[in-house]
């Protein structure tokens, strides 16, 4: 046993250097990821668990990357990749070849998707979807005759990926400015003002909401609007009530494209297959991603309404779009076995079910705790935050970091989430477990988050 410890540490050092010299880690800090080498290195995940190369077991409080719907390990869905692979790994969808897969799992999307979302871009990710929506908006503006709406409105707080239309409408300041590479003709409007996209210009935060921002540049030029149904990366902001509806009535009313970036909130994460079915609205064009495979294949896509499919079909050239990976065969049987399996296990009533669980545990935590506050949850995805005092609003020192320094607390216990920024510094905490979690397991979270508060407070109050 001592010689396999010493045999394992040994490996255990090798990969480390390896990874430190070789290995340029996305969305990390270099400079630390040098000096100190990988934080974890997974090797084996079950259901909401992982496991670190030395056995030990954590709790994937984030699903990863929002993505790992149906949990870790599912032998499903390695079948069914391996069966795919063993017929036809892989073929191209330029040039007018096809593929069973892809097609079949069109054909679910948009039976899945609300409305007549029922035509669908494949991509391989969520930034290529959305890269891919606003392409696919200013071509169809063009078709029109209209090639002057060209221009993009996302909302501030927004996270939409990192390619460089994607990171252009992201409206988080690190990724927003990385390597001064955004294109132009992209705004940024105030979120979650009702009353403003309604129309009411008395409101005192009317000025650079969605609608105030398409009347200064001109209903003439704006292509499309972009929102996540819920703000993820950003910070797990909840829209107030009404306010998908009204942008989705501003839209209809300005002539203006409605994108929504499904890429965290799809495939179950709010208790709805599709975050904007929790109000009832259809966008004109869908991005997703992540929750499609479940993150066991690479693979997105963009659904667009009948009018804009029925307009880009009559392009009688070449569609001068496109990803090698386009309908990648083996990713889209592992997603329609995902899919499969969502509906059949009833995964997303269990994750509008473990809703109701995450909040009653915030409200165990808030009695507990008086820093925590600003507690959110729909479905499995959500978040609180923490103030110095909070019935004053007066936050924690900046410097401080709340959040990274719970959330590091929570790590040394063998639970994984993530610390995320607002207005006033890292404060708010993240949770988005795999929609298979159980009652005990959230209980779990709950309790591991409770040690955690209970140090930072002690330390910091």
């Amino acid at each position: 046993m001592t010689n396999q410890l010493i045999l394992n540490d040994s490996v255990t050092t090798n990969l480390d250097e390896l990874d430190k010299r070789h290995y340029l880690h996305p969305t990390t800090n270099p400079k630390l990821l040098v000096e100190n080498g990988p934080k974890l290195r997974f090797s084996q995940g079950k259901g909401i668990y992982v496991k670190d190369a030395n056995g030990s077991q954590y709790i994937d409080g984030l699903s990863m990357l929002w993505n790992v719907n149906i949990g870790h390990g599912n032998e499903e869905l390695a079948e069914i990749a391996k069966e795919q692979m063993t017929k036809l790994a892989f073929s191209s969808s330029f040039a007018g070849f096809s593929n069973e897969p892809a097609v079949r799992l069109a054909e679910k999307l948009a039976t899945m998707g609300p409305g007549d979302l029922n035509a669908v871009f494949y991509t391989s990710g969520g930034s290529e979807s959305n890269d891919t929506a606003f392409k696919l908006s200013r071509f169809y503006w063009a078709l029109k005759g209209l090639p002057q709406k060209r221009k993009i409105i996302a909302l501030k707080q927004s996270y939409h990926g990192v390619t460089i239309g994607a990171q252009t409408a992201t409206a988080i300041p690190a990724f927003h400015t990385f390597s001064g590479s955004g294109m132009t003709d992209v705004h940024h409007a105030e979120p979650h003002l009702t009353n403003c996209e309604l129309g009411d210009k008395s409101d005192p935060n009317y000025d650079g909401c969605i609608r105030d921002v398409i009347e200064k540049e001109g209903a003439d030029t704006v292509a499309a609007v972009i929102l996540e149904p819920v703000q993820g990366s950003g910070g797990v902001h909840m829209p107030p009530v009404g306010y998908i509806g009204a942008v989705r009535k501003l839209c209809n009313e300005l002539n203006v494209h409605l994108i929504a970036d499904e890429v965290i909130c799809g495939f179950g994460r709010t208790g709805e297959m599709f975050g904007v079915d929790n109000w009832g609205i259809v966008p004109d064009l869908m991005c997703v991603a992540k929750g499609i495979s479940s993150g066991y294949s690479q693979l997105g896509a963009v659904l667009l309404k009948d009018e804009i499919r029925n307009t880009l079909v009559q392009y009688d050239d070449v569609l001068a779009h496109g990803f090698t990976y386009s309908g990648h065969p083996t990713a889209c049987a592992v997603a329609l076995k995902n899919i499969e399996i969502l509906q059949r296990d009833n995964i997303v009533a269990n994750a509008k079910n473990m809703e109701f669980e995450v909040k009653a545990g915030f409200d165990y935590l808030k009695e507990r705790h008086p820093s925590v506050t600003n507690t959110r949850a729909l479905g499995l995805l959500a978040g609180f935050e923490l103030y110095a005092d909070r019935d004053n609003e007066v936050p924690f020192d900046p410097a401080l970091l709340p959040a990274t320094e719970v959330t590091e607390d929570c790590f040394n216990r063998k639970l994984i989430l993530r610390p995320l920024a607002s207005k006033v510094g890292r404060n708010i905490v993240a949770i988005a477990p795999p929609l298979i979690i159980n009652k005990q397991q959230v209980q779990d979270i709950i309790n591991i988050l409770d040690e955690s508060i209970t140090v930072f407070e002690k330390k910091h109050r």
